[in-house]
Parts: C-alpha cells; structure tokens; sequence
C-alpha cells in the first residue's frame, strides 16, 4: 500500500501536467505511448502462441490506418467531420456491448473466448477509440482557448477516479448486494450508487469551476452520470479479460499499480462516451 501511494503522489502530478502543459504536437506521441503499452499488455489476452510481437501487429496495422483517415491536423481536429464521430459512435457502442459481456459473463464466455480475431478486436476497440476521444477532447477549442481542451481531460478524469473512489468507500462500508460476483466479486451495487452520487456532485461542481459549457443543467447531469456508469463497468470488462485469461495484473510496469491497462481501463471506457455525448447533445 505504501508503494502504491507513492507511486500514485509522483504520476498524479506529472499526468495532470501534461495534459495542462504538452502542446498538442507532444501531447499525442505521449498518448499514443501509453496507448502502445496498453496494446502490448493485450496481447496477454489473445492466444499468441508463437510471439507476442506477432501478436501485436493487428493493432499497429488498425492504428496506423486509424491515422491515415483521420489526418489529425490543427485544423481537422478543430472541426470534426464524420470520420471523427463514426470512431465515438463505434466506441460508445463497443462499451455498451462489453458491458453486457461483463454482465452477463460467465454465460457470455463461451462465445468469444475462443475466436482469437474477436480478442484482436477487443483490443482494438477498448484502445484506439479511447486514444481518439482524448486527442479530440484536448484539442477542443484550442485555437481559441489553448486551456479549454486540457479542462475537458481532466474534467472526465476527475470523474472517473472520483467514481471509483466513491464505488470502493461506500462499497467497503455499506456492499451487500454483489454486482458481477462472477467478474469481481468484491463490487456492489451500493458501492456503485455511492460512486455515481459522488461522481455526479463532483462533476457539477468541476463543471461550474471550470466554466464548461453544457446546452442544459439536465444534459450536464446526464453525461456525467453517463461517463460515471461506463467508466466502473471499463473496469469490469478488464477484470472479465484478465479472468478469462488468468491473469492477476496486466504488467508490473507501475509500482504498486501493475500495468497501463490496469490504471486505465475506466479510462478508456469513459473517454468515448463523454467525448460523443459532449459533442453531440
């Protein structure tokens, strides 16, 4: 516990920098870095029987064509096309769908654990949607407001780990009720229901501070509590993986925290859907 809290003192600080202070240009290598670590850690999740390498090369190849359609340039990424939306669209629904695999799991084990190209396909979806929807939201207005766009990350981040933070509190003192038992079996209901009001009250408040901009109160609540619910069940999708593939932790690249994947897995569910609901209502 204690080098996790230390580990945690030292990478809060520089994350938070870098989203405030990293021009764009630097900005998204460093992104696409820790995305490629999270890529790496997948390939655990995929039957790589030969080489991991091998293994890896579905997501490189996906993520290069990724770039070539979406040509993120100052000005492409300050008006998004349907190109930008079709990668949210297929983000937010791709986390509906692992919601419901994570749910329902172990009934819906047996459907996907032995097509490879699915487990590929996973990863593809968890990460590059996740890459995307960070890269848009930090360039959101920049050319007007270079600090606008940092707000917007570090908004959806508070949220998560305020979310989170909420879900493991209530959880501990007041869980009774068991949510995927067969996934995690120490996340309740009330757990969650302590998260989503904590998150929510955050969130208002964050919003507020931040002066960002909602077309109503109602749709400032809906998307936060939207982004609140999607992030805790990111981190049962990966729990559900990491099961399947009996692995306790996705790397040990993190002291105390064990891999990229493990720090943000509801991250990358939460990214997408605050990232489409924010653009789109």
């Amino acid at each position: 516990m204690k080098q996790r809290i230390i580990t945690a003192l030292i990478l809060a600080p520089l994350v938070l920098l870098g989203i405030i202070y990293l021009p764009l240009a630097w900005f998204m290598p460093a992104l696409a870095a820790i995305t490629l670590i999270g890529f790496w850690e997948w390939t655990q999740f995929v039957n790589a029987p030969q080489s991991r390498i091998l293994a890896l090369l579905p997501a490189l190849v996906v993520s290069g064509i990724s770039f070539w359609w979406v040509q993120p340039t100052m000005d492409t990424l300050n008006a998004l096309t349907s190109h930008h939306y079709l990668i949210l669209v297929i983000g937010s629904i791709w986390w509906i769908i692992a919601s419901i695999l994570a749910i329902t799991y172990p009934r819906s084990r047996p459907g996907w654990e032995n097509v490879n190209w699915l487990r590929h396909s996973f990863g593809i979806l968890t990460l590059l949607p996740f890459y995307w929807s960070v890269v848009f939201l930090r360039a959101e207005s920049m050319s007007v407001d270079m600090w606008h766009g940092a707000q917007l990350v570090i908004f959806v981040c508070l949220i998560v780990w305020t979310a989170d933070s909420g879900a493991y509190f209530s959880g501990k003192y007041f869980g009774k009720h068991k949510m995927a038992p067969a996934v995690s079996p120490n996340k309740t209901l009330e757990g969650l229901v302590g998260g989503l009001i904590l998150a929510v009250i955050v969130g208002a408040t964050l919003a507020k501070a931040f002066n960002l901009q909602f077309s109503s109160d109602f749709t400032m609540y809906m998307i936060i509590l939207c982004t609140a619910i999607i992030s805790v069940l990111g981190d049962l999708v990966e729990s559900m993986f990491k099961r399947v593939s009996n692995i306790k932790d996705s790397s040990h690249i993190i002291p105390g925290h064990g891999g990229v994947l493990d720090r943000i897995d509801s991250l990358t569910a939460a990214f997408p859907v605050f990232a489409f609901l924010y653009f789109v209502l």
